[in-house]
């Protein structure tokens, strides 16, 4: 279960994106409708086709975004890491949650009311807009990830996964180091493979020299040389 955090201090909604460049009253009024929660790894936050309508702000720790099927297999769509949300559909339009939410790692999470982030949405207009803009970031997202599953070999999708977790670290050089990297079957989930063949594939491309674990870091060596693997791949 989730456990309340607010006897713990008082945690802050200061670096979630979506609230960048509110001012401070305006956040601290914000924060008076959250309640805040811890949860462990593997823990679930919010159930597919569940009937609530929170939103939810990750302050520290990162989440599953998926779906499991009926034999139990793990459908992953995303990953989402500290700054970001989760929740904000179903308090739009008020329908059943269209995914799972699951701790990867410890979280602290913060908890708002559908109706309260609603009524947030209609006095805040530069908040409608940075939402806008966050659903059109999604939606190119989801777009390029359609394709790569229909259209790519699956090598290929592994390459394009490894891009987009080597963009979003910090580069030396040519290098990037992906912390705590998504296991092979994680992978996997989120690219609609198994895990042998991610194993393959890391190991081939460990082999030419484009990638070399280090302890639960997975160090892109030569980013260039993956994009353009990707580039060759599916000509963007």
């Amino acid at each position: 279960m989730s456990r309340s955090d607010k006897e713990q201090g008082s945690p802050s909604l200061e670096h979630i994106a979506l609230f960048n460049g509110l001012a401070p009253d305006t956040l601290l009024r914000i924060q008076q409708h959250c309640v805040w929660h811890r949860y462990d790894p593997g823990e679930p936050v919010v159930n597919y086709l569940e009937t609530s309508s929170e939103v939810y702000f990750i302050a520290s720790g990162e989440v599953h975004v998926r779906i499991y099927s009926l034999e139990g297999k793990a459908v992953t769509f995303c990953d989402l890491t500290a700054g970001e949300m989760f929740g904000e559909v179903a308090a739009i339009d008020n329908a059943p949650r269209s995914a799972s939410i699951e701790a990867r790692t410890s979280c602290l999470i913060a908890s708002m009311p559908g109706g309260a982030f609603r009524r947030l949405l209609e006095t805040e207009p530069a908040l409608a807009l940075a939402l806008l803009q966050y659903f059109a970031a999604k939606i190119r997202t989801l777009t390029t990830r359609v394709y790569e599953v229909s259209a790519l070999a699956v090598a290929n999708r592994i390459q394009a996964e490894l891009l987009r977790l080597a963009k979003q670290v910090p580069q030396k050089g040519k290098c990037a180091s992906i912390a705590s990297a998504p296991t092979h079957a994680e992978m996997a989930s989120r690219i609609s493979t198994h895990r042998e063949a991610v194993t393959r594939e890391l190991n081939r491309l460990s082999r030419i020299g484009i990638i070399e674990r280090r302890g639960t870091n997975l160090v892109v060596k030569d980013i260039d040389r993956l994009i353009a693997m990707v580039h060759e791949a599916t000509g963007e």
